[in-house]
């Protein structure tokens, strides 16, 4: 899961996803990370990891990472939560990009619709929610079309 600084959205998805995929017994690693780097080693942001513990998820243990090429090898399925974070991931990845491997992470859900999730930095705790929600919703959906495969490993990045 791939956002901007891997703070507020990536965090989130790597969390959701994690817990769904424990619950519905799949053994997948499931992993977070920003393109641009500038919260290296910080924990999720405040609001966050409130949204995530209202919603029963801790993920305060979590530390933001940069994306870096090798994650193509590393991981099956990436997903950008965010177009312009798609256009970083390839910049970054250059020769290592593979297209097969990344996706939107709405497409999931609405397959072709190249919906963004929204970053929530800049707002107020309400936004906080509605991010928590349209992942919560695409993660089911991975679940459900994956399960059969228990295979990949996901990166989330923000």
């Amino acid at each position: 899961m791939v956002c901007l600084g891997n703070i507020c959205r990536s965090p989130l998805a790597e969390g959701i996803l994690q817990q769904k995929a424990f619950e519905a017994g799949l053994p997948w690693s499931v992993e977070s990370a920003g393109t641009n780097g500038y919260h290296n080693g910080e924990c999720p942001h405040p609001l966050s990891q409130k949204v995530a513990r209202m919603n029963g998820l801790d993920i305060s243990k979590q530390r933001s990472r940069r994306f870096v090429p090798e994650d193509f090898e590393r991981f099956d399925k990436i997903y950008a939560l965010a177009d312009d974070v798609l256009d970083e991931i390839r910049r970054i990845a250059g020769k290592k990009f593979n297209p097969e491997k990344v996706d939107l992470l709405m497409n999931e859900l609405y397959p072709g619709k190249n919906l963004d999730v929204p970053d929530p930095w800049y707002g107020p705790e309400p936004g906080y929610h509605e991010v928590y929600r349209m992942i919560d919703s695409v993660c089911d959906q991975i679940v459900s079309k994956y399960s059969a495969n228990t295979k990949p490993s996901f990166l989330s990045k923000e």
